[in-house]
């Protein structure tokens, strides 16, 4: 476990470079840098085109966390990065970014995994949430249910066995014409139409395990689309985004609401970027009020990708001294491919 000290991260995982400065749990900076725009032309994420950038982007990311700190690298005690799952290209930008910074100074490093960075956020002040609690994460590569007994890891409970929920949400929204990233505007969409418009498959809602699946739903706005033809999805687009997001929502608090049932929690936490969705944190909130559990909701900065919650992971991960790192490597498994264009 690394001290309280100043601790530098580095997140580069999908399509957003990253940096963070934390004191202990206190955030001091948390640099986003988005590439939506340089993907939005495609879609999704372009592997490549996501490497690239994060090339750019990286050392003035870090120059500005390191500036809205108020602190220099000679003052950082350990720097941290994202060693995976992810975009293989994108990870090795900000792994080669933090072993150089840190080589430089013989600063110990510490390769964090990127969904354990999803629960760890929820250890940052202000109010800190402890263990035990049950945690859902969903976001572009990943939806998962995760029982967190401690700071170290956590235990998979259930998982996608298909698409990931945002990654529903990013094909979604280019089949309505709405754009890319898929979250943010289907959810805007869906403000002006009627959720009961159309029906939408709720996978897997009977059967007793935890696991999610979002194939269906995705090929049933497909269908629903195609039978609109173009001027009807004009018309009616509120109305599928509005449906399709309902689904969404209704999958996921039911395996939530699963889970709590099937063991002793006494707090629910959400992560990823589909965390930010409105509907979906009144939906876990009002079954939290109905369990009477505790609901940890970060803020929204804190549920897409950022630095901060790597940052916040590091802390309980055992750093890797100078020159140990140096050969170091980032793995691809679980690639966040949510919308790579093809």
């Amino acid at each position: 476990m690394t001290s309280d000290g100043l601790l530098l991260a580095i997140e580069t995982s999908c399509d957003d470079t990253c940096a963070a400065v934390l004191d202990g749990r206190r955030i001091l900076s948390n640099v986003i840098s988005s590439q939506a725009k340089a993907h939005e032309g495609f879609g999704g994420v372009v592997p490549e085109v996501a490497a690239r950038h994060h090339l750019e982007l990286v050392e003035p990311v870090v120059e500005a966390a390191l500036a809205e700190a108020g602190v220099t690298l000679d003052e950082i005690e350990a720097v941290a990065a994202t060693v995976g799952p992810g975009l293989i290209g994108a990870l090795l930008v900000g792994i080669s970014a933090a072993k150089g910074i840190a080589a430089a100074r013989r600063l110990p490093f510490i390769p964090v995994d990127h969904l354990q960075g999803h629960v760890a956020a929820n250890f940052l002040e202000p109010e800190p949430l402890e263990p035990p609690f049950l945690c859902l994460i969903a976001s572009g590569g990943h939806t998962m249910l995760c029982g967190v007994r401690d700071h170290e890891g956590y235990e998979l409970l259930g998982q996608t066995l298909d698409d990931a929920a945002g990654e529903a949400f990013d094909k979604s929204a280019r089949l309505l014409g709405l754009g890319y990233p898929g979250g943010p505007l289907i959810q805007k969409e869906a403000e002006g139409g009627d959720p009961e418009a159309f029906e939408m498959p709720v996978a897997m809602a009977r059967g007793p395990g935890l696991d999610f699946s979002f194939s269906g739903l995705k090929t049933a706005v497909l269908y629903r689309c195609r039978e609109l033809g173009p001027v009807g999805v004009e018309e009616r687009k509120a109305d599928v985004a509005a449906s399709f997001q309902a689904a969404v929502v209704e999958q996921l608090r039911t395996k939530l609401k699963r889970a709590l049932k099937g063991g002793e929690w006494g707090a629910v936490a959400l992560g990823g970027g589909v965390a930010a969705n409105g509907p979906l944190r009144e939906a876990v909130a009002a079954l939290c009020e109905e369990m009477g559990l505790r609901l940890k909701l970060v803020p929204i900065a804190l549920c897409t990708d950022n630095a901060a919650m790597i940052a916040a992971a590091a802390r309980y991960v055992e750093p890797i001294p100078y020159p140990d790192y140096l050969g170091y490597d980032a793995f691809a498994s679980g690639e966040k491919t949510a919308a790579v264009a093809h």
